[in-house]
Parts: structure tokens; sequence; C-alpha cells
């Protein structure tokens, strides 16, 4: 149970811990994937990744909490991220705790995010203390609204995102919640 100790906890397939500059490059793979990103603005790269990482480290140092980096338990690989994370989506939502996964298109169709999800969502609840958590997708993204169900989470309205004004195709959200 060694290799467990460099998480900060694990689900059954799954370790979730801190972000290392030396996933930069892992990440950016993922963010250079047109497929994973179909549901964003655009990809994203290096100078974008590295800020990404050196945002999740200070959340992390914080909260306790960010978007974790994901690996495999079986075998340490690298393969995305699960966690939660602080947003502010200004006057019309606010504030809010929201669970969030990016995930390497190799292991798409495993349960990874929902198993994963899950796993967050206990953690959010018993070490930080949360009482609700959100999660926000485009209405075009219906495999991660598919998830967001799959773990308890419940529809609250749809909204125009304010940052994604500028992109037709994916403005339309929707806003999940789960309370703890």
């Amino acid at each position: 149970m060694e290799q467990e100790s460099q998480y900060d906890f694990t689900s059954e397939r799954l370790g979730f811990r801190n972000w290392k500059d030396s996933d930069l490059d892992k990440m950016l793979e993922l963010n250079l994937d047109p497929e994973v990103m179909e549901h964003f603005p655009s990809t994203q790269d290096r100078a974008m990744t590295k800020a990404f990482i050196k945002r999740m480290q200070d959340e992390y140092k914080q909260y306790r909490f960010c978007y974790f980096a994901l690996e495999l338990k079986e075998t340490q690989e690298f393969i995305g991220f699960i966690g939660i994370s602080n947003q502010d989506y200004g006057k019309k939502l606010g504030k809010f705790v929201d669970i969030g996964w990016r995930l390497k298109k190799s292991v798409w169709g495993n349960g990874y995010a929902t198993e994963g999800a899950k796993k967050c969502i206990q953690y959010a609840k018993e070490q930080i203390g949360l009482s609700e958590i959100f999660s926000v997708a485009s209405k075009t993204n219906v495999n991660s609204i598919a998830v967001m169900k799959k773990i308890g989470m419940k529809e609250v309205t749809e909204f125009t995102h304010p940052k994604l004004i500028d992109y037709p195709h994916i403005k339309q959200c929707m806003l999940y919640q789960i309370n703890l």
C-alpha cells in the first residue's frame, strides 16, 4: 500500500493528488486534443495549461482541494483530473464550489468520471465540510450531464454562460447541484 501514500485519497481504481510541475506535458496533451476540448471554447496551449496547474496548486494550498490530478492506481498513469474548485460566475450565479472532470480519450467509457466524482463528493463532505456542490456543462455535453445525474446531482437551471457569450455552440449551459 506504499503507492497509495502518494495520494490524498483513492477510490477503487483511481488516485487523487495535488499537481506536480512534471504533469505539464501530460495535461497539455489532453488540452490539445480537439475531442477532449469539444465542449470548451478552444484547445489550450502550454501557457494556459501551466497557468491552470499553478491555479490548482494554489487552490490546493489554500483550501485543501482543487481539480485533483488523477492517476490509475494500478499503473500510476496520469489520465486527467477530477475534483472540486471554486468558481465565480458573476452577478447571476455568484460564487460556488464546482465539481468537474477532464479525462484523456483513451480512458473514456470505463466509468472513471462517475467513480471519481462520487469519491470527490465524499471527500468534500467528510474532509472539507462542504454542504453543497454544483456542476456546469454545456447543453451539448451530454456525457458530462449523464455523469452529473449518475452521481445524484439534480438540475437547477439552464443559463447562458457569462464566459461563453462569444461561443454560440456552447454558451447554453446546465447547472446541477447536490446537497451533501
